[in-house]
């Protein structure tokens, strides 16, 4: 049986992080001001640096790689969306919305990942469906449960209907599509990335059920859930919006499981909800504003699983 949860991930530590406008099309969390670049890159790689600390301080693998100055690429904090690694030892390319972001598809990344010891036998390369306008930006776009072989995708443009069935026919994954939406100046706007507003656990579910309108296709996630009994832990879109969603469950060497949160979703709970959180998992609870704020991402996204 395949394990949910991994002991190593691989992070990009940025040396140019920032707001990009050609992903704030559609990534309505992101947030522009006149803060100077080198202060944002400044206080990024502070709280990126933080949590490295912090999860290796918990027992948990975590390989840093650095991000290169040329090509300019703001978003290389966020690796989970352009590669996964998959448990039969093969790992996925993604094709990437963005021009800017395709350009963080460095596969001596992929190669130094095998020095560490993990065994490769394919990488399953999808990029070239950019030229089609195809995108699905890997974990970012399609929630895995690993174990149950069931992949959950919320439709938007980063997220190609037909791309996604065909990934899930290469890894031997029961594709599951619906809607999820978000408010945006009051109309109903795509939520960007699936993982904002969903996070499988081994025994659970961080959902905002919420966004999803649609009442069947509520019935189908809560009916899919209770097959692969997972509890249903719901969070509200106010909670959504401050990243409570955008959650990942890991494990140490030792095998004892945590879930990483950020301090914005962390505070956006109320105290019924640490606790029930608290009691599937010890919380791992990190702060990263500034990467929230520019980048329109969160804990999640800077995590790329390493199986």
């Amino acid at each position: 049986m395949y394990s949910q949860t991994t002991d190593t991930i691989l992070m990009i530590e940025p040396v140019a992080f920032g707001y990009n406008d050609e992903t704030a099309v559609n990534n309505h969390f992101m947030q522009k001001d006149n803060l100077p670049a080198a202060d944002i890159q400044a206080a990024a790689l502070s709280e990126f640096q933080n949590m490295v600390k912090t999860l290796r301080s918990k027992g948990i693998n975590v390989i840093v790689e650095l991000d290169t100055p040329v090509p300019h690429t703001p978003d290389s904090i966020f690796p989970n969306n352009w590669l996964s690694f998959q448990k039969d030892n093969r790992v996925a390319i993604y094709p990437m919305f963005a021009p800017s972001r395709r350009a963080e598809r460095r596969i001596e990344i992929v190669e130094r990942v095998i020095g560490h010891g993990f065994n490769i036998s394919q990488m399953v390369d999808y990029s070239v469906y950019e030229n089609e306008n195809r995108f699905l930006e890997g974990t970012g776009s399609m929630i895995l449960d690993r174990t149950n072989r069931v992949a959950y995708a919320a439709l938007s443009p980063r997220t190609d209907a037909q791309l996604f069935q065909w990934f899930c026919n290469d890894f031997g994954y029961k594709p599951i599509t619906f809607n999820a939406t978000n408010s945006v100046e009051g109309n109903p706007t795509a939520i960007y990335h699936t993982n904002v507003m969903l996070s499988v656990a081994e025994n659970f579910v961080v959902i905002c059920m919420e966004s999803v309108e649609n009442k069947a296709e509520r019935e189908m996630l809560e009916e899919q859930f209770r097959i692969t009994n997972k509890q249903i832990f719901e969070i509200s879109l106010e909670q959504m919006k401050h990243f409570a969603g955008n959650v990942l469950q890991v494990k140490n060497a030792d095998g004892k499981r945590f879930l990483v949160i950020s301090q914005s979703g962390y505070n956006s709970l109320n105290d019924y909800q640490r606790t029930e959180l608290s009691s599937y998992n010890e919380l791992i609870v990190i702060p990263v504003p500034t990467i929230e704020k520019y980048g329109g991402g969160s804990v999640r996204c800077m995590m790329a699983e390493v199986y």
